[in-house]
């Protein structure tokens, strides 16, 4: 149809692109991943990403009133708990005066509008690093499950908005709905990590939470572990996996599904996004962040551009939220404009 047809007129200038653009970004499509630790007064930079922290929860709490004021209204928390506290059980994953209790609580009380969803998996929690329980060789699905239930329940409790399973077990979601249900929680929602990839890009976050499986013991007893998280976490090279997955937790109850990581993972995005009628998280996830910072330290990539490129492109794919560690500054440059 040239040259009747000129896709160059709606490129002449940035207002007409402004005009016709399909997609736009707001720091309301952003979740903030933060890492809490113990102590007062503590801020650790975590070196695998740089511009991240362990914070403890006096200076977490000064962040999120920060992040409100940006515009972003979701926090996705993780801690980091002491060793001593660690075992085969999780069992301090649902100490109602546990870490992530006591932030949850301070958080929601300094910023109330602010949208909590603690992490819920037993990996901060284990000698081994895994996200459940060890028996016989494997992470043993139904004894997590119920110690699952009993870490979602204890996060209600204390005021989340959303709990957010990220362990992949199969059957968890049904059975923290039914366990919140049963506490009380019906409002308390679930965002369910569904299509949660055994991926390379999650060492940066491994190292903010000291989460890598280890064969470790606290006893002289030799314990068989499994290496890594293949038995639980999906292969990268499926895709029907992923929508099953995702169908799989919608049925169960999720209110929300997520794909993780982000960027490699964009045709699962939009696979999903296509298959579900509940709003799509995708993870931006720490290997991502890493990658970035790296390259434009070494002065290889635009930081700002190649940051709002990856966020805009994640959105485009089908994502309703973004978590991400750029949502910070991110949201700093929406506001600029």
């Amino acid at each position: 149809m040239f040259p009747l047809q000129r896709g160059r007129r709606l490129r002449t200038n940035e207002s007409i692109r402004s005009l016709v653009r399909e997609t736009t970004l707001s720091p309301s499509d952003f979740m903030f991943p933060m890492f809490i630790a113990e102590g007062e007064n503590v801020q650790v930079e975590i070196a695998s990403m740089p511009g991240i922290f362990r914070r403890s929860i006096d200076l977490t709490v000064k962040e999120v009133k920060e992040l409100f004021d940006l515009g972003i209204r979701a926090v996705n928390i993780y801690v980091k708990v002491s060793e001593d506290l660690k075992d085969n059980t999780g069992k301090e994953a649902w100490n109602e005066n546990g870490l992530m209790q006591d932030a949850i609580r301070a958080i929601k009380t300094a910023c109330p509008k602010m949208i909590v969803m603690p992490d819920v998996a037993l990996d901060p929690y284990s000698i081994y690093g895994h996200d459940g329980i060890i028996a016989n060789g494997d992470v043993d699905n139904e004894a997590t499950n119920e110690a699952l239930v009993k870490m979602a329940v204890s996060h209600a409790q204390a005021g989340a908005d959303f709990v957010a399973p990220s362990d992949m077990m199969d059957g968890r979601v049904l059975r923290l709905r039914q366990g919140l249900d049963a506490a009380g929680f019906h409002n308390v929602g679930i965002m369910s990590y569904s299509a949660k990839y055994a991926s390379a890009f999650y060492g940066p976050f491994r190292d903010a939470l000291d989460s890598t499986p280890k064969d470790t013991t606290k006893s002289a007893e030799l314990v068989e572990v499994p290496k890594d998280k293949k038995t639980y976490q999906m292969d990268y090279a499926n895709r029907i996996e992923a929508i099953k997955e995702a169908l799989w937790d919608v049925e169960e109850g999720a209110d929300m599904v997520m794909v993780k990581p982000g960027i490699a993972y964009l045709d699962i995005v939009r696979e999903v996004k296509n298959a579900v009628n509940v709003p799509v998280t995708v993870y931006h996830v720490s290997g991502e962040y890493a990658m970035i910072k790296a390259a434009a330290e070494k002065g290889w990539l635009d930081h700002d551009a190649i940051m709002m490129e990856q966020l805009m492109c994640i959105k485009r794919a089908g994502a309703s939220l973004i978590s991400t560690y750029f949502a910070k500054e991110a949201a700093i440059l929406l506001n600029a404009k």
